[in-house]
């Protein structure tokens, strides 16, 4: 099944041809604000991965750990200046300065 995006939170940004781009999936699966927790998927190129995102402790779990390095730092930034716009069930993208 594809993904259906339903908001884009960010304008794309307009790069310079030979910097590599990767479109990285993100679907919120599950959010709790008594507990201060998000969890969700992401998906970009080949690789998948399940993240829980602690917004009160700042604390970010991804695995598996093949091609974690890859997505860690720039799925941090994305969920920090974003969480609070992330609904459950919600489809969003964000772009990595990186072919995958």
């Amino acid at each position: 099944m594809g993904y259906i995006m339903q908001k884009y939170l960010f304008p794309k940004i307009v790069t310079h041809k030979n910097i590599p781009e990767t479109v990285a999936h993100l679907r919120v699966t599950k959010q709790s604000w008594q507990e201060g927790k998000m969890e969700g998927e992401i998906k970009a190129a080949d690789y998948e991965w399940q993240f829980q995102w602690h917004f009160r402790r700042g604390k970010l779990v991804v695995k598996p750990s093949l091609g974690r390095a890859l997505i860690y730092e720039p799925l941090g930034r994305f969920l920090e200046r974003s969480d609070y716009q992330l609904e459950p069930g919600g489809d969003y993208e964000f772009l990595l300065r990186a072919k995958l």
